[in-house]
């Protein structure tokens, strides 16, 4: 392919990673994926997987194209699907719709798929380009990679600290450490996460309602996810009593169910999975992010408190930390962002890589990765 050619695709792959962002946060437990239809030069559909996973970002941007689709180039984030669902395989619609080529980001690992999906098209006597801005992609569906790879969601702990790595004053006093527009932008993560976790100490602690709150994104709040092994949330605290308007999980164990507490819950309108329990009788991390990816969630994002996100990284269960910066110190009696770790070298403590940092209002933003 020569150059101009081969810019031009990543020019038009680059708006359907745009497309399938849209989904980011509402398309599970299917991948969020975006497809452009391509007519000499000229975008005649477009598409992205709607809220629930359907229909799937082909199905929309076929329909969009209408007749136009025929002999046209179609772009999509994700290899087409292959199985039948609710719907029919996406690449018979392709395929049926006469498509002359297919520019396709990234394969689809998912064991129905797994490659399918671009030999049928192949098959069809349709040309495939695989690779376009292929890391870009994986970026994108993280989360969905996560969950067919690892059994497990995609997870982002997001800190909100002083300087000195405090998120409370002695008393427990935390509003608010960090400014106005740092709060904003956590909001707008929640958005793009399917579910948000916090542990019981937080929830009594703080009363969290956990929603997207910013204008437009209402609908967009996502799951509620607790973990309580002790069943200390009691039924009438807002979360449990809001569980028929925002959807809330909790995440517990069958050894410690609080006299009957789970009944409850359930009878308030709350999800309650059970899940093995540590030696402490808390419920074990990875335990519970294997009952999160089975129920379909890709991508969570953990907010609090310190045991929570302190037992996360012991286990080596945090993907990706967003850590928001005030400018700021509180104190050695602070309540501090991490529980202890137990770690007693210096070299054994986890540690992480700075990707990017950025001021968010007079806050700053530091996004870490695993260093390994």
């Amino acid at each position: 392919m020569e150059a101009a050619d081969a810019e031009l695709d990543r020019r038009f792959m680059a708006l359907a990673l745009a497309l399938a962002g849209r989904g980011l946060g509402n398309a599970w437990p299917n991948p969020a994926v975006g497809c452009v239809l391509v007519q000499d030069g000229h975008i005649v559909g477009r598409g992205w997987t709607q809220p629930g996973g359907r229909p799937h970002a082909e199905t929309e941007a076929l329909a969009r194209a209408g007749g136009d689709a025929q002999g046209a180039t179609c772009y999509t984030t994700l290899e087409p699907c292959a199985h039948h669902g609710e719907t029919g395989p996406c690449v018979e619609a392709l395929i049926a719709a006469g498509i002359a080529r297919a520019v396709v980001a990234l394969e689809d690992p998912d064991p129905r798929v797994a490659g399918r999906g671009n030999a049928m098209l192949e098959a069809a006597g349709i040309e495939v380009a695989r690779g376009c801005t292929e890391n870009r992609a994986k970026a994108l569906n993280a989360g969905f990679l996560s969950r067919v790879e690892r059994g497990r969601p995609l997870v982002t702990l997001k800190l909100a600290s002083t300087l000195d790595g405090r998120i409370g004053t002695h008393t427990g006093d935390s509003r608010w450490i960090t400014g106005e527009a740092a709060r904003a932008r956590g909001h707008l993560m929640r958005a793009r996460n399917d579910a948000v976790m916090v542990g019981a100490a937080s929830a009594l602690a703080d009363d969290p309602a956990l929603t997207c709150r910013l204008p437009g994104l209402g609908s967009q709040s996502p799951v509620r996810v607790v973990i309580d092994g002790g069943a200390r949330l009691p039924t009438s605290h807002a979360l449990i009593a809001g569980a028929c308007e925002h959807r809330t999980w909790i995440v517990s164990t069958q050894e410690l169910d609080g006299d009957g507490r789970h009944a409850g819950w359930r009878e308030a309108g709350v999800e309650v999975i059970e899940v093995t329990a540590e030696a402490n009788g808390r419920p074990a991390p990875g335990a519970a992010l294997e009952a999160l990816a089975a129920r379909g969630l890709t991508r969570v994002l953990v907010e609090g408190g310190g045991r929570l996100a302190a037992s996360l990284l012991d286990a080596g269960l945090v993907d990706l930390i967003e850590w928001f910066r005030a400018p700021g110190a509180i104190g050695g009696d602070g309540v501090p962002a991490l529980a202890a770790l137990g770690v007693d070298r210096a070299n054994d403590m986890p540690r992480f890589r700075r990707v990017s940092s950025a001021s968010v209002g007079e806050d700053v933003l530091d996004t870490l990765v695993p260093a390994g």
